[in-house]
């Protein structure tokens, strides 16, 4: 006989805490991939004194700003020259956040604080959460917040029949579509879809008040693109975008990924998911009480309904998925949890084994890195450009992931000097950002090699004598 597991919540809130310290050291790391999008459109956004519209080189991109908006909150109070930092502040806080309602809507639905706790460590513990995108600062981490946080609500308010809940689902939605995407919608779609199969939840959701709150939240999107300047190119451009990522590659191209694709999601999301499978097959999971295996069973469906779309496209990566990892968490959580004491003391291990291997990358691996190979040469760059063109006009026409990062260093060193442009139709004299050598934008003045990449510093007119 299985005996249900002991351990006190604390020591996993505990685990808990060390994941979150081992996260900040990233916030000293330089920018990583286009983690300077949001930074620099932020700051131009802030100098222009624009709220509605993303811009990027000071052009519109289409995009949607709730992340823009806490960026440009704190980095208002913190300092312009901390606008990386801030960035990855607020993705930090979205991701711990998120472990926190893990354990929320965990204590709400099996009624076990113990239990509550590990569904947290689990997710905080997932490599991907760790290594990568839990503190990389892209608008997925937030996004996924408010998605898992409406679904979240949407549950437990219909499970508890509470309508307030359920308005706070329609309100974090709405947040969720305001950070990035309408798929925000899809993803809770999936679960409200899933949670109509019960006849007694959905006597709760068809309820006209619950209608009406559902009706008002679908209907957002209609609403936002209405109060935004051009709103109905900007729904055009995002709806393109879903489209883009449908478009079917060769044959073979497509079916590797229908293989590969779940693999690679389950190995990154280790080790919660792999010790999962393990103590599944081995048949060591207790048997659950008969609403206990109800509710594991909605998360199932609830997380097969929304993989199902990502698998099935023919692009796309993972960080798409963030906003299913907490209830994949929670349902590897669960398997463990049911599989006894030893089950979880190994799963204990091998969380600690992640924080351990996750602490030696941030504070010696990944720093080297950046110090001698890319990172820390985007802002010597950036310092020697500025030297370089005093007195003259700058423009970018580097959208590269290395061009963004030296844009965004050299937008915090001249702040509050207007940040870099997109050059103009028309100009006679000054220095530009180049992916190449382009005789058109101008004659090359440096090459700077990053990494793998190179930068090219063209000049035009009297600029190129200097």
């Amino acid at each position: 006989m299985t005996i249900m597991p002991n351990t006190p919540a604390r020591n996993f809130w505990l685990l808990f805490a060390l994941a979150a310290l081992s996260l900040l050291p990233a916030l000293n790391f330089y920018y990583v991939g286009e983690e300077a999008i949001f930074p620099i459109t932020s700051l131009e956004m802030w100098q222009r004194g624009a709220w509605l519209k993303q811009y990027l080189y000071g052009m519109d991109v289409q995009h949607n700003p709730l992340f823009n908006w806490l960026i440009m909150l704190v980095s208002a109070l913190a300092g312009w020259e901390h606008m990386l930092t801030v960035t990855r502040a607020l993705t930090i806080c979205a991701t711990l956040t998120t472990g926190l309602l893990v354990a929320w809507l965990a204590q709400r639905l099996f009624r076990d604080k113990a239990f509550a706790a590990f569904a947290a460590l689990a997710y905080i513990t997932m490599l991907d959460m760790l290594l990568y995108h839990g503190w990389l600062s892209y608008v997925d981490p937030l996004f996924a917040m408010f998605i898992f946080a409406a679904v979240s609500t949407l549950w437990v308010g219909t499970h508890e029949r509470r309508m307030a809940l359920l308005l706070a689902a329609g309100i974090l939605l709405t947040c969720a579509f305001l950070s990035k995407a309408f798929t925000a919608y899809l993803f809770y779609g999936a679960a409200l879809f899933v949670l109509l199969f019960d006849a007694g939840q959905r006597a709760f959701l068809l309820r006209r008040s619950a209608l009406l709150i559902h009706a008002v939240m679908f209907a957002a999107p209609l609403g936002w693109f209405a109060l935004i300047p051009s709103g109905n190119l900007q729904s055009g451009r995002m709806f393109a975008e879903i489209l883009y990522k449908l478009a079917f590659p060769e044959m073979g191209a497509y079916l590797t990924r229908l293989v590969t694709y779940p693999l690679e999601i389950f190995i990154w999301l280790s080790p919660v998911t792999l010790l999962a499978a393990y103590f599944w097959v081995r048949r060591r999971n207790r048997k659950d009480d008969d609403e206990s295996q109800r509710l594991f069973k909605t998360a199932c469906w609830i997380v097969l309904l929304e993989f199902l779309p990502y698998w099935l496209s023919p692009q796309g990566g993972m960080r798409y998925l963030l906003p299913i990892y907490p209830l994949l968490a929670l349902i590897a959580a669960r398997v463990v949890w049911q599989s006894g004491e030893a089950a979880l003391a190994t799963a204990r291990k091998w969380m600690t084994g992640a924080l351990a291997l996750n602490f030696v990358l941030a504070l010696a691996a990944f720093p080297y890195y950046q110090s001698h190979y890319r990172g820390k040469n985007y802002d010597d760059a950036a310092a020697d450009i500025l030297t370089l063109t005093q007195g003259y006009p700058l423009y970018s026409a580097n959208t590269s992931a290395s061009g963004l990062s030296v844009t965004a260093y050299l937008d915090q060193r001249r702040h509050p000097a207007p940040a870099v442009q997109w050059p103009p139709g028309q100009w006679q004299s000054g220095y530009v950002l180049a992916l190449g050598d382009d005789a058109m934008l101008g004659k090359v003045y440096k090459k700077y090699q990053l990494g793998g990449d190179e930068l090219y510093l063209l000049c035009r007119g009297e600029a190129c004598r200097k």
